[in-house]
């Protein structure tokens, strides 16, 4: 699933093609994704100016005068930024039509949304699906103190916690692993167990780990391709993601995987205390 670098590398990709552009029509093929297409978006898209881009969590959003357009790309998604005269595929089941080029959302699951939030109804931040967000990592809210005192009735285990994105967004299954492995904490510990000082290893982890990430294009996984079709590296900088079995970087000591819910998790039992 596309996390939080992966959408901010779309995001970024997209956002020079995008901003500035009026949208000529739109194009939607079936009724919908996750979510059924929302009636009327193409009167509320059309002609209108693209004034700009910004992501929450895992959604981009799309800015104009009247509202913002939100896309979430589900499990398999991707944009493309696309000539007119490219044909549409199977999978491809939304197009923005600009001038020059055509935003195209192709999703093989169908588990990705476009949603249309109007300015009428407030800011963007109050639509139903961002309003019990987390806080971004690259905030000032992000700290060392906000996890601490959050977690002090959370018997459950760090790496779930940081999972759920009520505390902060973005830290999806692969970066939680590398930046528990960064912050040198073994990823069952119980959230409530877990001391300010070490919360503070494990903020600065998570930001340079994301950050890392993001300048890397994201990471390859199965179904995520950039907005320019090529593919993030950041895998090739795994210390423990998908190693299980194989020598830790820093220590030698072989990494181990368990799971935490349905998800798998690699750690080093050497180096994550």
């Amino acid at each position: 699933m596309p996390e939080l670098p992966e959408v901010e590398v779309t995001r970024r990709g997209v956002a020079p093609y995008l901003e500035g552009q009026v949208v000529q029509s739109v194009v939607m093929r079936h009724s919908g994704l996750r979510w059924p297409f929302p009636q009327e978006l193409a009167m509320h898209l059309q002609g209108r100016t693209i004034r700009s881009t910004a992501r929450r969590g895992k959604y981009l959003l799309i800015h104009f005068d009247h509202g913002t357009l939100i896309i979430h790309l589900g499990m398999s998604g991707h944009l493309r930024i696309l000539a007119h005269d490219v044909a549409a595929q199977k999978h491809d089941h939304f197009d923005m039509v600009l001038e020059k080029q055509v935003l195209r959302l192709t999703d093989p699951r169908r588990f990705g949304a476009v949603l249309w939030h109007a300015g009428s109804e407030g800011p963007v931040e109050d639509h139903p699906l961002l309003r019990t967000l987390g806080v971004e990592p690259f905030g000032e809210e992000f700290s060392a103190e906000l996890l601490y005192r959050a977690t002090r009735n959370r018997k459950s285990a760090i790496k779930q916690v940081l999972l759920m994105g009520d505390i902060v967004v973005g830290v999806g299954n692969i970066y939680a692993s590398e930046s528990l492995f960064e912050a040198g904490i073994h990823p069952s510990t119980p959230a409530c167990r877990i001391s300010r000082a070490r919360y503070e290893r494990l903020v600065l982890a998570v930001r340079r780990i994301l950050a890392a990430a993001i300048e890397k294009g994201g990471s390859t996984l199965r179904d995520f391709i950039g907005a320019d079709g090529q593919s993030g590296y950041f895998q090739q900088h795994y210390f423990v993601y998908d190693r299980m079995g194989l020598p830790c970087r820093i220590c030698g000591s072989s990494i181990r995987q368990v799971r935490h819910g349905q998800r798998s998790t690699f750690y080093c039992v050497n180096c994550q205390k």
